[in-house]
């Protein structure tokens, strides 16, 4: 699975307008919902913010990955912000988030879902790929970024 063919470069903001948790997940949401991939953005809204009420998905490393499934959306969609300053994210590591990776797929397609998770959890192991990315000045920066590293 290569997370370009999920990720469409309009979903891809650089960098994030909201410095607050909740706020980004809504800005990133909202992402997606522009390009027309939704089918109900309210519902995966909720579906992702529940999600993140049980356990935070602040990974450490300044990176976060919020996600969850939902009716709202047929297919697997992925929206990827970059923070200026970090946001407090309530990592495991106790510091603040600036590359935010958000993921909606639906409700019965478990085995894509951890898969994409995966590969972003993969890719983001790579301290100075994480470096790139929070240095990209522009959404298709950070589009090349992934697709070049997703080609190693």
């Amino acid at each position: 699975m290569l997370l370009t063919q999920i990720m469409k470069k309009s979903s891809i903001v650089v960098p994030l307008v909201s410095t607050a948790k909740d706020d980004v997940i809504t800005e990133l949401v909202d992402v997606i919902a522009s390009n027309g991939i939704l089918k109900d953005r309210d519902m995966v809204l909720d579906s992702v913010l529940m999600r993140e009420q049980t356990r935070s998905t602040g990974i450490g490393s300044g990176i976060a990955i919020p996600h969850g499934k939902s009716r709202g959306v047929e297919e697997l969609a992925m929206a990827i912000g970059i923070a200026k300053n970090p946001i407090e994210f309530d990592s495991i590591d106790g510091k603040g988030v600036t590359i935010v990776v958000l993921l909606v797929s639906p409700a019965g397609q478990t085995g894509p879902h951890i898969q994409a998770l995966a590969k972003i959890s993969r890719l983001m192991l790579d301290e100075a790929f994480r470096t790139q990315l929070q240095e990209a000045g522009s959404a298709d920066e950070l589009y090349e970024l992934i697709r070049a590293k997703e080609s190693e």
